[in-house]
């Protein structure tokens, strides 16, 4: 179960690493890990001008807290920020901000590659990428086999 002072959050408004860092920190934090994606102008080869992001937020809240309690009985973590963002992006901004603290950097740095890969395999939340000669949903993650 996600700790009551995890921020979870499925928002249109841009994300603040640097906001979620000092939010998740705490006396017992010695390391804090985070992971940040960004939209990039290409993807396999194809020019993206924007990407749009949907999601369904009750049902996404609820699956990011409950990565967020799987993280927590793993790992000893003393903060969990596990966000994303909706609506239309364009390139370097960021749409999925991670940032995890543990009192020691292995626990941290491995329970914040669970969490991205957790999240692109199960939380309801829809890219539409916007390309020079299409427009296209994108199911699932295209950068693993």
């Amino acid at each position: 179960m996600a700790d009551s002072a995890d921020i979870i959050r499925v928002t249109p408004d841009p994300l603040d690493v640097a906001a979620l860092m000092k939010a998740v920190r705490t006396s017992g934090t010695g390391a804090l890990a985070s992971f940040v994606g960004v939209v990039r102008d290409e993807d396999q080869g194809r020019r993206v001008h924007h990407l749009v992001y949907e999601a369904y937020p009750p049902m996404a809240d609820k699956e990011l807290a409950r990565i967020a309690g799987e993280m927590r009985e793993r790992w000893r973590l003393t903060g969990v920020a596990l966000t994303h963002r909706t609506g239309r992006l364009e390139i370097g901004e960021a749409s999925v901000a991670i940032v995890v603290a543990a009192a020691h950097r292995r626990e941290a740095l491995e329970a914040c590659a669970f969490a991205i890969e957790s999240i692109k395999k199960t939380v309801p939340i829809w890219k539409k990428e916007f390309r020079d000669e299409a427009e296209e949903w994108i199911i699932g993650d295209p950068s693993r086999p």
